[in-house]
C-alpha cells in the first residue's frame, strides 16, 4: 500500500486568499511554504482511493503519478465529513464517466444538493463507509439544522496485506480505535486550545470548534507503535513556519508534520 499526501492545510489553504497573517504572508513570500487543502491518495491492489475532495483536487490529481489519465485508474472518493473544504471538489469531478463516493449516511444526507448538481453530468454511486471511526457530531454550518449524530466526522481506516493507515484530518475526540494502525495521520489544525481566540479567527476554542489541539494529542500519539503525522494545519498554526520551535517539540516525541507530496510506503 502506497500513500501520497495530496495536501496538508485546513480550510482556506496556506496562504488563504483574504488573509495577511504571518503564516499566509510567509507562504506568499516563499512558495515552499504553501499548503493545499488536506487530502490523501492511497494506492492498493484493488485500485486507488482519494480521501476528501478538496477545492485543489484537479491539481492534486495532476501531481499524483498513479492518477495520471493514461494510467486508467479512476479513484474512489472517501469523505471523512461534509465540510466544504473536504467536499467541494466533488463538483470539479463532474467530467468523470462514473463517480464512486463512500461516506456515512449523515454526510450523504448533507450532500444531497451536490448529488442533484452532479446528476446531469455523471453517474454517481453512493456507498456507506464501512470502516469509519466516529470522532465528532459536529455538523457543517450549512447543515446546522440537521440532527446531531456520531457519523458527522469520522476517521477512515484503510487496510491491505496486514498493514493499515488511519486518516483523521478533523478529530473532535480521541478514539482508541486509531491506536493500532501502522500509520496514523491526524488533526493538526491548531497547536493549542486558545489559538483561535488568541489570533482572532473565532470566539471559540479549538476544542469548541471540533478540533483537538496538538498539545492535547501529541503525548498520546507518541506512545503509539505506528508512524504518526499531523495534517490539516490552519494558517494560524505556528507549524506552517518551518523554523518554528514547535517542530523541534514534535521531533523530540518522534512525531512528524506531513508535507504536501510526501509518499509513504506501507
Amino acid at each position: 500500500m502506497r500513500l501520497q499526501v495530496l495536501g496538508t492545510a485546513a480550510g482556506g489553504g496556506v496562504p488563504q486568499w483574504n488573509c495577511a497573517c504571518p503564516g499566509c504572508t510567509g507562504a506568499r513570500a516563499d512558495p515552499g511554504r504553501r499548503r493545499r487543502h488536506a487530502s490523501l491518495a492511497v494506492l492498493r491492489e484493488d485500485g486507488c482511493v482519494v480521501v476528501n475532495a478538496t477545492p485543489d483536487i484537479a491539481d492534486q490529481i495532476a501531481d499524483c503519478a498513479w492518477l495520471a489519465p493514461d494510467r486508467g485508474i479512476a479513484p474512489r472518493v472517501v469523505l471523512t465529513d461534509a465540510e466544504l473544504d473536504h467536499t467541494i471538489g466533488l463538483l470539479r469531478l463532474r467530467e468523470a464517466a462514473t463517480l464512486e463516493i463512500f461516506c456515512t449516511p449523515e454526510v450523504r444526507q448533507a450532500l444531497r444538493p451536490f448529488a442533484a448538481i452532479l446528476r446531469p453530468y455523471t453517474s454517481v454511486a453512493w456507498h456507506d463507509l464501512d470502516d469509519a471511526i466516529p470522532l465528532s457530531d459536529k455538523r457543517p454550518r450549512y447543515a446546522r439544522h440537521d440532527p446531531p449524530a456520531p457519523g458527522w466526522v469520522s476517521a477512515v481506516r484503510l487496510r491491505e496485506g496486514g498493514r493499515s493507515v488511519v486518516y483523521a484530518p478533523a478529530m473532535g475526540l480521541w478514539s482508541p480505535l486509531i491506536e493500532d494502525a501502522d500509520c496514523v495521520i491526524v488533526d493538526g489544525t491548531f497547536w493549542d486550545d486558545e489559538e483561535p481566540r488568541r489570533t482572532g479567527i473565532s470566539t471559540k476554542t479549538a476544542t469548541e470548534m471540533g478540533h483537538l489541539p496538538i498539545e492535547a494529542t501529541m503525548k498520546r500519539l507518541a506512545r503509539l507503535p505506528g508512524r504518526c503525522l499531523y495534517t490539516h494545519l490552519n494558517n494560524t498554526n505556528p507549524l506552517v513556519d518551518p523554523d518554528a520551535v514547535q517542530h523541534e517539540v514534535l521531533a523530540e516525541l518522534g512525531l512528524e508534520v506531513a508535507t504536501d507530496g510526501m509518499v509513504i510506503e506501507l
